[in-house]
């Protein structure tokens, strides 16, 4: 068949039809090498680089792959604009939503050749279909912008809106850490009655994991359970997940024992990493030896959770052993995050200066965080050789009386423009979450609230309890720095709870910040005055207070 010109028509190009037919037949093995080659071998046997069919097949084959290579599928694209169609489009839509590093996605695409595809789409009329417009949520919200993602959902008719659009929104909002908007957008979904998936309630179990919300958290699992989804194996380990990180660590057990054959790797390296932040070291090592008797192999974040339970059970010996492990047996080549845990490991057995020049040797560079591990070694045991992270360093500055240094230190933060993030606690109380700052009085209940700190002061005070005045950063009178440390966010946070809780249920407390040591050795005597089981999770770790002692054996 000829065209206008006498030569082919390129939908008949014999290099065209070789070229899609081999591409099809490498669908079940897709490789980026293969689908380069053969595009090349249709450009040089003359397919036009502008032809939809090749572009629609070889984007088709990029998206098949692990990794797909997003530049490349953009290029091919761009050859068939300003005319793709629905189908090449959403595909590049796809690529980009399901980057492995969504915020690169978002420098390359978003607010250039992303919104630039987005106003095609509009051009050719293909905006106002919703699975290109679901694509353009996910796309949006994979890489953090959150208003053009909003934006295009609620263009989305809600009677047109599909379980696709619904979870693109929620999963966008739970990849990037914003569990309030998840349970925003869930609460909207089921307004509308409209019925959640597994992939829906792995979003909204995740976000509350996020915030502590373990109530809320318990009645979607009865949810759960009622629909019939308890069985679905992502389901079951963000349930194992979500008890973790509320410090349930019974009922993480129970639902990965309920697992059974169901269980996954993933499922085995949650109840680890759980018990292992929760203080329950011994456990997540012996789970660990289970696992490998069951011939399942370890991933990375299972390493990581083996690794901070010899930290946190002062086995220096056994860290090293499993460290080589990793390395030798499972091949598995040391992150940082695994070299992070050998500086704790040593850091916590007080061999600081092992520590450091464990740093100074890795084969990785340190980051903050591994910094920040040594110093707060450094400060534990009143180690003063070397410096890192600036809040910790003032700490370490304060609680050995140097206070002309914890000045000079925050004048380089102002001069550097470092800012210290204010903390805050979360609790819950009766599927509602409160957060309290330090000082706060902005509760409607403040008065009954300081009422009650005033009465938990003069009971610590009877206990013996002598705070800790080296850990409040400025050179005030005594009287004051009392004070200060009695308006934690945190004692605030158990203050409420005491007042509005039953006695006998454990108080569950989130703060992004770590615990000071004053307010980690009142609240051990506050558990033991009130005989009330407390569970704070900060930046570091989970601390169970029970009967005046602590899980972190005083180390965190």
């Amino acid at each position: 068949m000829l065209d206008a010109a006498g030569g082919r028509t390129p939908s008949t190009h014999p290099a065209l039809r070789h070229c899609v037919e081999l591409l099809r037949l490498h669908l079940a093995s897709p490789s980026l090498a293969a689908a380069k080659q053969l595009h090349a071998r249709a450009l040089r046997a003359g397919v036009p680089p502008s032809h939809p069919l090749l572009a629609k097949h070889l984007l088709f084959h990029l998206a098949s792959l692990r990794a797909p290579p997003l530049r490349y599928a953009v290029a091919v694209l761009t050859r068939i604009l300003p005319d793709p169609d629905p189908f090449s489009l959403n595909t590049v839509l796809r690529i980009a939503a399901s980057s492995p590093r969504p915020r690169a996605c978002a420098r390359l695409l978003s607010l250039r050749d992303g919104e630039r595809i987005h106003a095609e789409a509009a051009k050719n009329g293909f905006a106002t279909l919703v699975f290109v417009k679901n694509s353009l949520v996910h796309l949006y919200g994979a890489c953090g912008l959150f208003e053009s993602a909003h934006r295009v959902f609620d263009e989305i008719p809600v009677r047109e809106r599909n379980l696709v659009s619904w979870n693109s929104m929620l999963n966008g909002f739970a990849a990037n850490g914003r569990p309030n908007e998840v349970l925003t957008v869930f609460r909207a979904m089921m307004d509308v009655d409209f019925a959640p998936d597994g992939f829906t309630m792995v979003s909204v179990l995740t976000a509350c994991a996020e915030i502590g919300a373990l109530a809320l958290g318990r009645r979607v699992h009865m949810y759960l359970a009622k629909v019939g989804l308890v069985g679905n194996s992502h389901v079951g380990n963000a349930l194992i997940d979500l008890y973790a990180k509320c410090g349930s660590v019974d009922d993480a057990r129970k639902v990965f024992e309920e697992m059974g054959t169901g269980r996954t790797v993933v499922s085995w390296t949650s109840l680890i990493v759980g018990l292992a932040v929760n203080g329950f070291g011994k456990e997540a090592l012996e789970l660990f030896g289970v696992m490998e008797r069951e011939k399942l192999v370890p991933t990375e974040i299972t390493m990581v959770g083996v690794l901070y339970a010899c930290s946190h059970c002062g086995l220096v010996d056994d860290g090293f052993m499993y460290f080589d492990r990793m390395k030798e047996e499972y091949g598995i080549t040391p992150r940082i995050e695994h070299l992070g845990c050998m500086v704790d490991l040593l850091g916590r057995a007080g061999k600081v200066e092992k520590a450091y020049d464990y740093i100074v040797t890795m084969p990785l560079e340190p980051n903050t965080v591994v910094w920040r591990t040594l110093l707060g070694a450094c400060a534990m045991h009143k180690t003063r050789r070397h410096s890192g992270d600036y809040v910790l360093l003032s700490n370490l500055y304060a609680a050995v009386g140097r206070w002309a240094d914890v000045h000079v230190l925050r004048k380089t933060m102002v001069k550097d423009g470092v800012r210290k993030n204010p903390g805050h606690s979360l609790v819950e109380l009766r599927n509602s979450v409160y957060e309290f700052v330090m000082g706060d009085r902005s509760h409607p209940e403040s008065e009954q609230i300081y009422r009650m700190l005033a009465q938990i002061a003069e009971r610590l005070r009877r206990e013996g309890y002598i705070p800790r005045t080296s850990n409040v950063l400025a050179d005030i009178e005594e009287e004051e720095k009392e004070t200060a440390l009695n308006y934690h966010s945190e004692r605030l946070a158990i203050a409420f709870a005491l007042l509005k809780s039953l006695p006998s249920t454990p108080i569950r407390i989130v703060k992004n910040l770590r615990v000071c040591g004053d307010c980690h050795t009142a609240i051990k005597l506050i558990s033991k005055i009130y005989d009330r089981e407390i569970i704070v999770r900060d930046c570091n770790r989970f601390h169970h207070f029970k009967g005046g002692s602590c899980s972190c054996k005083d180390y965190w």
